[in-house]
C-alpha cells in the first residue's frame, strides 16, 4: 500500500507519524510545495526505521512522486488560529483544495484511488473535493466528526469509570460549533446509557450533559489556545480511517461523505472498508437532536454555497 499525504504542517506530519508508526503501508510520499520541508520531514521520519517498521518514505515538491498512491490523505490548508472558527479558513482553503484536487487526480488512477480529507472546514471541502474529483461519494471521505465522537467517549468513559473502548456514542453532524451529540443512541457496551446509569447509580444529569456537550464542542479551541494547534488527536484519527479502509475492517465511522441525493457532506455514523465509505446509517434521533441535526446540515449548505 502506497500513501501520499499533501501537506506536512503539524497536522500532516502527526498523520505520518500516525501512519508509519503502524505499519500500515509499505510506503509514504511525503508532499509539500515547500521542498526543504517535505525532505527534512522524510529524513526525520525516516531515522525512526531502526526503532519501528521499516516504511519506504519519500519526499516530494511535485505531484509525480504521488503516482501509485492508493490513498491520498490531505492535509493542506491554513489551519485554526486562536480566536478563529472553522469557518473562518473558508475561502482559503477551498482555493487550496481547488489547486490540489486536479493535480492529484491528473497523477493518481481514478478507477481505485480514494481521497481523505483532513483541511478544515472539512465538510465544505469534502463537497468540493467530490465535484472537483468527479469521483464517487464513497470514495472521497472526511474524517468528520471522529475525533469529536472519541472526544466524546473519552469524556463519557471518564464520568462513568469505564474504558472508552466501551462506548459507544457518536457526534453527528457538522464537524464544528453546529455539532450534534447523540445521545439518544449512546449505548454503553450493549447496554443504553440511560439503563446503565440506573443500574450503576451513577447519575449523567442534564447538567451534566450539557457540560460534557460544551468540553466536546471546545476541545478545539482550547487545545489551540495552549499550543497553538491540534494535531495528535487527528493524526490517530486518520491513521484508525486508513486502517478501516486498508484491512477492510467494514467498522462503523463518524466519516464526512456526500449523500447521493442532495450531495450534502455531513458526519453520519458509517460503514468504511475497502470499497470506502460504503453505507450511511441512520441511529435513533430524539426530537431534539434531529432538529439540531437539521440545523447543521443548513449550515454547511449554506457555506459551500457561499464558496
Amino acid at each position: 500500500m502506497k500513501v501520499a499525504i499533501i501537506g506536512l504542517g503539524s497536522v500532516g506530519s502527526a498523520v505520518a507519524t500516525a501512519i508509519k508508526n503502524t505499519g500500515l503501508v509499505h510506503e509514504m510520499v511525503l508532499f509539500d510545495r515547500d521542498a526543504v520541508r517535505s525532505q527534512a520531514a522524510a529524513a526525520d521520519l525516516g531515522h525512526a526505521a531502526a526503532f519501528s517498521f521499516d516504511v519506504k518514505i519519500t519526499a516530494a515538491n511535485s505531484y509525480r512522486e504521488i503516482r501509485g498512491s492508493e490513498i491520498v490523505v490531505i492535509a493542506a490548508g491554513a489551519n485554526q488560529k486562536p480566536g478563529q472558527t472553522r469557518t473562518d479558513l473558508l475561502s482559503a482553503n477551498a482555493n487550496v483544495i481547488r489547486d490540489i484536487i486536479p493535480r492529484v487526480m491528473a497523477n493518481t488512477d481514478p478507477k481505485t484511488i480514494k481521497i481523505i480529507i483532513v483541511t478544515n472546514p472539512l465538510d465544505v471541502m469534502v463537497m468540493l473535493a467530490r465535484d472537483l474529483s468527479g469521483l464517487p461519494s464513497a470514495r472521497v471521505i472526511g474524517t468528520g466528526t471522529m475525533l469529536d465522537s472519541a472526544r466524546l467517549r473519552t469524556i463519557l468513559a471518564r464520568a462513568l469509570d469505564v474504558s472508552p473502548m466501551s462506548i459507544n456514542a457518536y457526534v453527528l453532524g457538522e464537524h464544528g460549533d453546529s455539532s450534534v451529540v447523540n445521545w439518544e443512541s449512546a449505548c454503553v457496551g450493549a447496554i443504553p446509557l440511560n439503563d446503565f446509569c440506573r443500574t450503576t447509580k451513577i447519575p449523567l444529569s442534564q447538567t451534566t450533559r450539557r457540560t460534557i456537550e460544551y468540553r466536546v464542542h471546545n476541545a478545539a479551541y482550547e487545545i489551540i489556545n495552549g499550543r497553538g494547534a491540534t494535531w495528535d488527536g487527528i493524526g490517530a484519527a486518520v491513521n484508525d480511517l486508513l486502517r478501516c479502509i486498508i484491512n477492510d475492517e467494514k467498522r462503523i465511522l463518524t466519516v464526512s461523505t456526500c449523500a447521493p441525493k442532495t450531495n450534502l457532506a455531513m458526519s453520519m455514523p458509517t460503514i468504511v472498508g475497502a470499497a470506502g465509505a460504503v453505507r450511511v446509517l441512520t441511529p435513533h434521533l430524539a426530537p431534539t437532536e434531529s432538529k439540531a441535526l437539521h440545523a447543521s446540515s443548513r449550515i454547511i449548505k449554506k457555506n459551500y454555497n457561499n464558496i
